[in-house]
C-alpha cells in the first residue's frame, strides 16, 4: 500500500510540476502584458471579470494570478475595489483547465514531451517559453494517465475503501476532502484531476466528485490568503474576498448538487468531461450571481474585515 500510495503521490507532483513549467512558459510569452492588463483593464467589475478569465485562462492558475493581485495591490498598481471583478474571472479562467485535460490525446503525450524538452535547448526565448509550455502540459497528461491506472490498485486496501465509501455517501465529506485536498496541494486544478482518475474508475459517485470539487473552490484560496499575510489591508481584503466569493457560493449550490450532476448526465456521458462541465457552469454562475453585488460585496469586506 505504501509503494502505491507513494506512486500516486509522485504523480500529483509530476501534474503540479508540469502546470508550473506549462505555466511559466506562458508567462513568459505574455512578459509583463499581464501585469499592464490587470492595471488598465480593470476599471469596473465586468472588465475586471474579462480580465481575470483571459489571463487566469493563459497561465492556467487562478491561485497565480491571486498572488499576482494581491502583490499589485501591496504596491499600490490596482485597488481593493478594482480586484473584485479579476477574482470573479479567476474562478471561470480556472475551469478552462479543467476541460482541456479531459481531452482523449494519450498517442501525442511523447511527442509533446520529445518535443518540448527539446525546444528547452533553444536560446531563443520565444521557443523555449512555447517548449516549457508543451513539455508541461505533457506532464499534465502523464499524471493523469497515472491517477486513472493507480485508482483501482489503491481502492482494493480497506482503509481506502471505506474512504471512498464515506465520499460517496456524504457531500459535507465530500466537501471538506476537496477543501482539505486543494489546501495542501494548493491547486484546485489537480484536484479536479485526481476526481476524474477516480471517476472514470468508477470508484467515486458523480455526486460525491461534484462535492468534492465544491470544497477544491473554498481549499484553493488558501495560496492568496498566505500571499496576503504581512501585506497592507487593502491586500488582505482581496484575499478574503476570495475566502467569502467561494464559501458562499459553495454554500448557495451545495443543496443543488443532484441538479448539477443531472446537467451534468446531459451534456456527455463522459465522467470526466461532466466535472470539468460542473467546475466550468458552477463557477460561471456564482461569479454572474456576484457580479451585480460588487458595490455590496466591497463595503461588506471592508467593514467586517476593517479591524484586522
Amino acid at each position: 500500500m505504501i509503494e502505491l500510495v507513494s506512486l500516486f503521490a509522485v504523480f500529483i507532483a509530476i501534474f503540479l510540476f508540469g502546470m508550473t513549467v506549462m505555466r511559466t512558459g506562458l508567462y513568459n510569452l505574455t512578459g509583463e502584458k499581464i501585469k499592464v492588463w490587470l492595471i488598465r483593464f480593470t476599471d469596473n467589475p465586468i472588465k475586471g471579470l474579462l480580465t481575470g478569465t483571459i489571463i487566469t485562462a493563459i497561465i492556467h492558475s487562478s491561485s497565480a494570478v491571486m498572488v499576482l493581485v494581491v502583490g499589485l495591490i501591496a504596491t499600490g498598481y490596482l485597488t481593493f475595489r478594482q480586484s473584485i471583478g479579476i477574482i470573479l474571472g479567476t474562478n471561470i479562467g480556472t475551469t478552462f483547465t479543467a476541460e482541456m485535460i479531459t481531452f482523449d490525446i494519450f498517442e501525442w503525450i511523447v511527442p509533446l514531451l520529445v518535443v518540448g524538452f527539446l525546444c528547452l535547448f533553444v536560446k531563443n526565448q520565444q521557443v523555449f517559453s512555447f517548449g516549457a509550455f508543451l513539455f508541461g502540459l505533457g506532464c499534465m497528461f502523464v499524471a493523469m494517465n497515472g491517477f486513472e491506472h493507480l485508482a483501482k490498485p489503491i481502492s482494493q486496501f480497506p482503509s481506502i475503501h471505506t474512504f471512498f465509501e464515506k465520499t460517496n455517501e456524504s457531500g459535507i465529506f465530500g466537501v471538506g476532502v476537496g477543501t482539505l485536498l486543494t489546501a495542501i496541494i494548493q491547486s484546485s486544478t489537480a484536484t479536479t484531476g485526481i476526481i476524474m482518475g477516480f471517476i472514470n474508475e468508477q470508484l467515486l459517485s458523480l455526486n460525491a466528485g461534484i462535492a468534492i470539487l465544491l470544497g477544491a473552490n473554498i481549499g484553493t484560496c488558501i495560496t492568496a490568503y498566505i500571499a496576503s499575510i504581512g501585506s497592507k489591508q487593502e491586500a488582505k481584503l482581496a484575499a478574503y474576498t476570495h475566502i467569502w466569493i467561494n464559501l458562499i457560493g459553495v454554500i448557495v449550490f451545495f443543496p443543488f448538487i443532484d441538479m448539477l450532476g443531472a446537467l451534468a448526465k446531459m451534456l456527455t456521458s463522459l465522467p470526466d468531461v461532466q466535472i470539468a462541465h460542473i467546475s466550468l457552469i458552477f463557477n460561471v454562475l456564482t461569479s454572474l450571481l456576484f457580479l451585480p453585488f460588487t458595490g455590496v460585496l466591497t463595503k461588506f469586506i471592508t467593514r467586517f474585515h476593517r479591524a484586522e
